[in-house]
C-alpha cells in the first residue's frame, strides 16, 4: 500500500507539508478529491500532488481542459452535492478565468439559500522566481471586497500543513495562497508534530516580538520582515514585532489592533502593488480603532504600480527590497 508522499522526513519544507496534509485529509475522508489542470497523471505544475493518482485513483484526481472557468463551476457544482473539492490552479493569475464562478456563486451561495460550497481554491502565488507578468500575481485584492471568501496565504511550513487541513474541513469556500518561491525554500525545512493538528483561519500569529515598532505582513513578505527587523536590532537597536496574518480573510483585527497598541508605530507590507492593495485596508482599520495609540504614521510598503518585469534587475526594483524596509523602519522610528 501507498503510503503519505515525504511521510518518513521529520524536517520537510512547505511544498511537502502541504502535501502531507491534503494526503491525511483525502485518507481521512473520501468525499475529498482534486480537481486541476495535470494534478493526475503529471502530478501537477509543482509535483504536489505527484502520486496520489496511484493511491487516490482517477475518480478522485481528476484531470481537466484548460479552462479555469470549468474547474471551479465543477468544483462548485461537486461541492453542493456534499464533496469536499479541493481545485488547482496552476498559478494563480489564471484565478481570473474563475472570476465570475468564485464571486457570484461560490461566494453567496449559503447567503442566497441554496447551500454552503466547502471546496478550497489552491495554487502558486507571487514573484521573486522570474515568472514575468503572466505567473508571478498576488491576487488576495481582487477578492478582499467578497463576502462569503476565506483567504489564507502561510508563511511556514507548520501552518502551510495546518491551514491546509483547515481549509478542506471548512464549511465554505477557501482561497489557498502558496508563495511559490516558499516551496521548496531549506530556510522553511521543519519538523512538524506527528499527531494530526489544524491551524485555526482567522487568527494571526506573532512571528517576533517587538516594543519600538511592529511590521504586519504575510506570505514570502514575513521573511523579509524578519530579515529587516534582525538587521534593525543589530544597527539601529531597534525592537521590532513582526505580526504574520496568514489568514487575510477574515482579517484577525484584535492581533492588528493589539500590536499597534503595544509599539504605536506600524508599518505595513505587502507584495501586491501599492495601490488598492490589502494595506489600504489595514490601514483603515488602524486609523479607525487605534489612532490614538499611534505616534507616527502608519507607513505601506509595497511593490510599485506596474505589471511583475520578466528582467531580474526590474523584478528586483519592482518589489520591496530588504533596503526598503530598513529604511522604512527607521523613518517610524525617527517619529
Amino acid at each position: 500500500m501507498s503510503t503519505a508522499p515525504k511521510s518518513e522526513t521529520k524536517a520537510v519544507t512547505m511544498v511537502e507539508d502541504i502535501r502531507q496534509g491534503l494526503w491525511e485529509e483525502m485518507t481521512a475522508d473520501e468525499s475529498v478529491f482534486v480537481i486541476g489542470e495535470d494534478v493526475g497523471t503529471y502530478g501537477g505544475a509543482f509535483k504536489l500532488t505527484e502520486g496520489f493518482i496511484d493511491q487516490f485513483g482517477v475518480e478522485r484526481m481528476i484531470d481537466t481542459p484548460i479552462s479555469e472557468a470549468a474547474i471551479v463551476g465543477a468544483a462548485c457544482g461537486a461541492a453542493l452535492m456534499g464533496m469536499r473539492p479541493v481545485a488547482e490552479f496552476q498559478f494563480f493569475d489564471f484565478v481570473s478565468c474563475g472570476f465570475d464562478m468564485l464571486t457570484n456563486y461560490a461566494a453567496k451561495s449559503r447567503y442566497r439559500g441554496c447551500g454552503g460550497i466547502p471546496a478550497v481554491f489552491r495554487g502558486p502565488c507571487g514573484g521573486g522566481v522570474r515568472g514575468g507578468p503572466f505567473h508571478s500575481l498576488n491576487a488576495e485584492a481582487f477578492f478582499l471586497n467578497t463576502a462569503g471568501l476565506k483567504m489564507v496565504e502561510p508563511s511556514t511550513a507548520y501552518d502551510a500543513k495546518g491551514l491546509i487541513k483547515a481549509a478542506i474541513r471548512d464549511p465554505d469556500p477557501v482561497l489557498f495562497f502558496e508563495h511559490k518561491k516558499l516551496y521548496r525554500l531549506p530556510r522553511l525545512r521543519e519538523e512538524l508534530p506527528e499527531e494530526d493538528y489544524i491551524v485555526e483561519i482567522g487568527k494571526a500569529r506573532t512571528a517576533r516580538e517587538g516594543k519600538d515598532l511592529s511590521i504586519i505582513t504575510f506570505g514570502a513578505m514575513v521573511l523579509n520582515a524578519l530579515d529587516a527587523a534582525e538587521e534593525l536590532e543589530k544597527s539601529d537597536g531597534l525592537s521590532v514585532e513582526v505580526i504574520d496574518l496568514r489568514s487575510l480573510a477574515p482579517l484577525d483585527k484584535e492581533a492588528i489592533l493589539e500590536t499597534v497598541k503595544k509599539t504605536n508605530r506600524v508599518m505595513i507590507l505587502h507584495e501586491a502593488s501599492l495601490t488598492g492593495g490589502i494595506g489600504g485596508e489595514l490601514s483603515a482599520i488602524i486609523a479607525e480603532e487605534a489612532f490614538e495609540w499611534l505616534d507616527a504614521p502608519v507607513i505601506r510598503v509595497a511593490s510599485i504600480n506596474t505589471p511583475v518585469p520578466f528582467a531580474p534587475q526590474m523584478e528586483d526594483y519592482y518589489q520591496p527590497s530588504l533596503g526598503e524596509i530598513i529604511e522604512a523602519g527607521r523613518k517610524l522610528a525617527a517619529y
